[in-house]
């Protein structure tokens, strides 16, 4: 699929760079109110660098992922997804 991450690495605590299996690539930063729920733990820096592509999506260990799909759109329209 043409979202499929093929590449994410951390850039600084709540950023990160991605880029898809069609070439898009783009940032995707954690603004301070996403940090809620399930994402609360991503506010410590040391658990926020553990990001990596698990088959064609980021995640954390714990099952936390980001949908590839929706990445993607924002990613491909303004090079930016500002998760909030």
């Amino acid at each position: 699929m043409e979202w499929d991450v093929i590449e994410a690495h951390v850039v600084e605590p709540g950023c990160f760079q991605v880029r898809f299996a069609d070439g898009v690539e783009g940032r995707v930063r954690f603004a301070p109110s996403a940090y809620r729920g399930v994402f609360a733990k991503l506010r410590d820096p040391s658990e926020f660098s553990k990001l990596y592509v698990n088959g064609y999506f980021v995640t954390w260990p714990g099952e936390l992922d980001l949908a590839p799909d929706a990445m993607h759109q924002h990613i491909k329209e303004s090079g930016e997804w500002l998760l909030q």
